[in-house]
């Protein structure tokens, strides 16, 4: 009863606060009717009806012409009534100061959701490590919508309910039996109670008759800050009590106002002359049989008073509904200020005069922030003594602050098991009950990169295995990569400095420079395989060796088409070198090369190499390599380099019997040989290495193979050229062709080799 008068002077105090504004409304006055839904959907209903019709004094004859008066409907506390009334008015636009808007299209509230307050409480039953508890709920929308918001919220942070149960403060003794016994017979010791003040009071009697006690209470904030139920709770049952509610607040003024209320000042209220003798055991008028009643003279002061009406615990309550008639003011005050589009309700925003913001989201709905309070004994009696905050607006992981106490209540189905145990869930029962069983080889750890000890009760940090270039077998490659790239610069500069002599000539000096320019590529390629893999070394490491291989390959495959052409001409007159000729050669080398990118394309985009931790091939160690992603674009780009060889292996095994000193088929086979000798070998090596090792065995297949080309193709050229000058003559050439074709193209060869017509 006095909760609701003061709820009433509250909107009172903020109307007459507003009418006496002269920068909000000016020249405008709001009235108010003050209607009691006696916590009745029913009633509340027709409240509403008779404010928006404006009617309530005409007879049954009469007819309903007048129009609706209210602009907005301020109230109520309780959601079952609220609903009902926003169902009614929000049909007709009336503002109502829920959440879904698709429902309650014309709903605004002052006090947050109690989405977010059932979403505090399971955060902070988590927070506590209460993972096994038990719930009651008020059997009505309030209770029923706020226990399933925070079952949902428990679930999600891995807390269980081991039961939920509805309870109405009209229900049968029977009823309220079958709710002790089930918490008797539980095994939680935390009970989340999801009520009001007037189902506490029933319940505090019912559990001190059957010695409910020793239970962890978290509360929800319709009763967790009634300072009636704390002096209600004279056994103790709620001692260390913990919940939710709306931040302490004050409204200047508005304590003064509520408490200076006179009977003399409202003549003609009768609710203010029964409040009077309520509060004061006395009567204005003294019957005939009630001599001993202490007579009522109106000037009894309510400061001196202690009781409920002057306890000013709700004021947060008071204020949201002083905020809520302010909302109202501000609209109405944007509306009649407006010339063009016109903001609606949901779109206010101001400062209330102790400087607190007041917004709507787009639900309609404030900022939720709650306060955390605990019921503490000081001197045998209740005191709230607040231990956190919850806010809404903060990041997930920072909108729950609470000061942990050093001893914490426990509430589990299971504890925690011991080192070298892991959890198994118990059939048929939610997953905060287990049984511990001991842990299987290897699966003790839940942190990243460890594993267990022997005990299989200690997390070892993992040694962390790649290849990389500080390590003995990285410093050996890097060095062999190193010598090979600069043993083909020196060739390069070689075959440079004497590219006007016949043996550079002879050997098609074009594509021998590319050739070096690729081989080069190889060997500085190997390098991208050494060091910590990365997203960007694993894509590099495999396209670049790929493409540089196929260039490398055709360079040579081009070399080798040049000999059979010019050599198996033998005829003369043929003019068989002019569909080979320089041009066509480019064009060759390119199209061969370009095949290879298309298919690197193709495997980069499908499904490209990335880096990855092997933890399954040693138990001790994490390796660290590269997953080729698509192993079909892998071997695709093997496959290619291996064609290009084996076909140019063929072509030049047939041109093997060319002339030694002038041609290099003989050493292209040789060095095709080398190089497909090396790759089939790589195969099986590949797959049987453990660890960084199948990236040394790949680094040895490149190296390997590109010393066999290089070695085999332009060493014997560079000992011509350095060590025997004399055979590096164009006369020496055509006398080893003559030699090896014989008496019958004398003619020819003499030709060829003076100008003129002489024998060799």
């Amino acid at each position: 009863m006095w909760s609701n008068f003061q709820l009433s002077q509250s909107l009172i105090f903020a109307i007459e606060e507003i009418n006496n504004s002269s920068s909000l409304l000016p020249g405008v006055s709001l009235g108010y009717k003050i209607y009691d839904t006696c916590t009745s959907a029913a009633m509340g209903v027709k409240m509403a009806m008779v404010l928006l019709n404006g009617n309530e004094n005409l007879t049954l004859n009469e007819q309903c012409t007048k129009p609706a008066q209210v602009l907005a409907i301020i109230g109520e506390t309780q959601s079952s009534v609220s609903m009902a009334i926003a169902k009614t008015v929000g049909t007709f636009s009336i503002p109502l100061c829920l959440s879904d808007k698709r429902i309650y299209s014309s709903f605004l509230r002052t006090i947050p959701s109690d989405y977010y307050q059932s979403r505090a409480l399971a955060e902070m039953v988590k927070q506590f490590g209460w993972t096994w508890v038990g719930a009651i709920r008020r059997d009505d929308d309030y209770g029923n919508s706020g226990m399933a918001a925070f079952t949902k919220a428990a679930e999600q942070l891995g807390v269980c309910l081991e039961y939920s149960l509805p309870f109405f403060r009209t229900y049968s003794q029977e009823k309220v039996l079958r709710i002790i016994q089930q918490i008797k017979s539980s095994t939680s010791r935390v009970i989340v109670v999801f009520a009001t003040h007037w189902d506490l009071e029933i319940l505090l009697n019912v559990f001190y008759e059957h010695n409910i006690t020793g239970y962890q209470w978290v509360g929800s904030e319709a009763w967790i800050s009634d300072s009636n139920i704390a002096r209600l709770d004279k056994h103790k049952i709620l001692q260390g009590a913990i919940g939710v509610t709306i931040p302490k607040t004050t409204v200047t003024g508005l304590k003064e106002f509520i408490l200076d209320i006179h009977p003399l000042k409202s003549a003609g209220s009768a609710i203010f002359t029964e409040l009077w003798e309520t509060l004061f055991k006395c009567k204005y008028k003294v019957q005939n049989d009630s001599e001993h009643t202490v007579l009522c003279t109106g000037q009894e002061g309510l400061s001196e008073m202690d009781n409920e009406f002057t306890d000013m615990t709700l004021m947060p309550i008071f204020s949201n509904v002083y905020k809520a008639v302010y909302a109202v003011a501000h609209t109405l005050h944007d509306l009649l200020d407006c010339t063009q589009t016109c903001p609606t309700k949901k779109q206010v925003h101001f400062k209330t005069k102790e400087g607190e913001e007041v917004y709507f989201d787009k639900n309609g709905d404030p900022v939720a922030k709650y306060e955390i309070i605990n019921w503490q004994t000081i001197e045998d009696q209740h005191e709230f003594v607040t231990v956190g905050l919850y806010d809404s607006s903060f990041p997930a992981h920072s909108r729950l602050a609470v000061k942990m106490a050093s001893i914490v209540p426990v509430s589990v189905c299971s504890e925690s098991c011991p080192p070298g145990t892991r959890k198994a869930v118990q059939k048929g029962k939610p997953i905060c009950c287990f049984d511990c069983i001991p842990c299987a080889e290897g699966e003790i750890s839940n942190m990243t990169d460890y594993w267990p000890n022997q005990h299989r009760n200690e997390c070892v940090k993992k040694e962390i295995e790649f290849l990389s270039f500080e390590e003995t077998m990285g410093i050996l490659l890097t060095a062999v990569s190193i010598t090979g790239t600069l043993l083909t610069i020196i060739i390069a500069i070689i075959f440079l400095r004497y590219k006007n002599t016949p043996i550079v000539k002879a050997n098609n000096s074009e594509l021998s420079f590319l050739l070096l320019f690729s081989l080069a590529l190889c060997f500085l390629c190997s390098l991208t395989f050494i060091g910590r893999p990365s997203e960007w070394s694993c894509v590099l490491r495999h396209t670049a060796f790929g493409i540089t291989f196929v260039l490398c390959i055709s360079c040579v495959l081009g070399k080798t088409i040049v000999v059979l052409m010019a050599f198996r001409a033998t005829l003369p007159g043929s003019n068989v070198m002019k569909w080979f000729g320089p041009l066509q050669q480019r064009l060759s080398v390119l199209a061969f090369t370009l095949i290879q990118v298309l298919i690197c394309v193709l495997w980069l985009t499908t499904s490209p190499p990335f880096p990855f931790k092997n933890i399954k091939h040693y138990k001790e160690k994490i390796i660290l390599e590269c997953q080729l992603g698509s192993a079909i674009g892998f071997w695709a780009v093997l496959g290619y380099i291996g064609l290009l060889a084996l076909l140019c292996f063929v072509l030049a095994f047939l041109a093997r019997k060319l002339p030694d000193n002038f041609n290099e088929a003989k050493f292209i086979t040789f060095s095709m040989l080398i190089f497909c000798a090396v790759w089939i070998s790589f195969i099986p090596a590949y797959v049987s290495s453990p660890g960084k090792f199948t990236v040394a065995v790949e680094i040895f297949a490149i190296l390997a193979s590109s010393f066999g080309l290089l070695f085999c193709i332009f060493l014997p050229k560079c000992y011509i050229i350095i060590v025997k000058p004399e055979n590096n003559t164009k006369k020496q050439i055509m006398v080893a062709l003559c030699k090896m074709w014989g008496f019958r193209e004398l003619w020819n060869c003499g030709t060829a080799a003076t100008g003129r017509r002489t024998f060799c």
